[in-house]
C-alpha cells in the first residue's frame, strides 16, 4: 500500500516539476516528497526485518509444522508499528527541504527547485536538532535503510538454513510443509535483492556527493537525484509483482479477485461451484502457507448422503 501512495503521489509531483520546471503544490511538495521516500525505505527496512525474526521463529520452533496462524490483532499491531516508527524517523525531512529559485544565466527563465536547508523560522532547538540530522543524513541512510535490512536478512537466512540443516536432517525434504518455508524464504530473499539493487545506486551518490559536491555542479547533482527517485519509483513498481508472484496463495487470491471483481458474482449454481471449488484451493493453498495446525483428516462423505 504504501509503494501505491509512492507512485500514485510522489511519481507524477516528480514528473510534472522536471517538465515544467515548477513545483506542483510548491513548498507542501517539496517537503512532503521526501518525507514519503524516506518513510518507504523505513517501512520496507523494517517489514524486511520482521519478516526475517518471523522465519527465524518458525526455524526454532519446537513444532513448526503445527504453529497457529497468526491473529489479525496482532499483524495490524505489528503494521502499526513499522507504519509509525518510519515515519516518525522520517519527520527531520519536513524541515529540511524548502523551496528556493534560480534564474537561467542564458535564458533568463526562473525555474524552482528543492534545497536541503533548514528554515531559519524553526526554534533554536529544533534548528540544531534539523542541522545534525543534515549532517548525519548520508551515515543514517547508509546504516539505517540499507546495511540493517541487508545484514539482518542475511544472518536470520543463514542461522535459519543452519538450525534446520542440523535438527532436521532426519526429517523428509518433500513434504509440503518444507516447500512452503522454502517459498517463504526465496520470498523473502528476493525482495531483499531487489531492495538493495535499487536503494544502492542512492547510497553511492549520497557519498560521492558528500565528498565532492563543491566540484559537481548543480545539474549533476539534479540529474543524480533524479536517478535515485526513479531507482525508488522502480522498487514500489517491481515489489509489489514480485511479491504477487513468489507467494503462490497470494497471487492465487489477488487474481480470484481480481476475476470477481470483472466478471462479477453470478448466482447460478455452476458459477457458485467453480467459487466454492476455488475457495477451498484457496484456503488449502492458505493454510499450508500460514503454517496451519495440521489435524488429521476426516473421511470424506459419499456424494448424495444427507449431512
Amino acid at each position: 500500500f504504501w509503494d501505491f501512495l509512492i507512485l500514485f503521489f510522489c511519481l507524477p509531483v516528480v514528473i510534472f516539476n522536471e517538465i515544467t520546471k515548477k513545483r506542483l503544490l510548491g513548498d507542501v511538495s517539496c517537503r512532503i516528497v521526501p518525507f514519503m521516500e524516506v518513510s518507504s525505505l523505513g517501512v520496507t527496512t523494517f517489514s524486511l526485518c520482521a519478516l526475517g525474526i518471523d522465519r527465524f521463529h518458525a526455524a526454532t520452533s519446537p513444532q513448526a509444522s503445527a504453529r497457529p496462524i497468526e491473529q489479525c490483532q496482532s499483524i495490524i499491531a505489528k503494521l502499526a508499528v513499522i507504519w509509525v516508527g518510519s515515519m516518525t524517523l522520517s519527520v527531520p525531512e519536513i524541515l529540511l527541504w524548502q523551496v528556493a529559485q534560480d534564474t537561467s544565466p542564458v535564458s533568463g527563465v526562473v525555474t524552482e527547485y528543492c534545497t536541503m536547508k533548514p528554515s531559519s523560522n524553526l526554534p533554536e532547538s529544533v534548528y540544531s536538532l534539523v542541522l545534525t540530522y543534515q549532517n548525519a543524513r548520508m551515515w543514517w541512510y547508509f546504516g539505517c535503510y540499507f546495511c540493517l535490512p541487508i545484514l539482518f536478512t542475511v544472518s536470520c537466512q543463514l542461522v535459519t538454513r543452519r538450525i534446520s540443516g542440523t535438527e532436521k536432517k532426519t526429517e523428509c525434504r518433500g513434504t509440503k510443509h518444507s516447500q512452503c518455508e522454502s517459498h517463504l524464504n526465496c520470498t523473502i530473499i528476493g525482495l531483499t535483492i531487489i531492495y538493495g539493487l535499487c536503494t544502492t545506486p542512492e547510497n553511492v551518490c549520497n557519498i560521492v556527493v558528500a565528498y565532492m559536491s563543491p566540484d559537481m555542479s548543480k545539474q549533476t547533482l539534479d540529474l543524480l537525484n533524479l536517478i535515485n527517485q526513479f531507482f525508488l519509483f522502480f522498487k514500489c513498481s517491481v515489489t509489489p509483482v514480485l511479491l504477487l508472484c513468489l507467494c503462490r496463495p497470494l497471487g492465487q487470491a489477488f487474481m480470484d479477485c481480481c476475476c470477481c471483481c470483472c466478471e462479477g458474482c453470478s448466482p447460478d449454481t455452476a458459477s457458485s461451484e467453480g467459487s466454492a471449488d476455488s475457495k477451498l484451493k484457496t484456503e488449502m493453498s492458505s493454510s499450508i502457507f500460514f503454517d496451519k495446525p495440521r489435524e488429521s483428516p476426516s473421511p470424506l462423505l459419499a456424494l448424495g448422503t444427507p449431512c
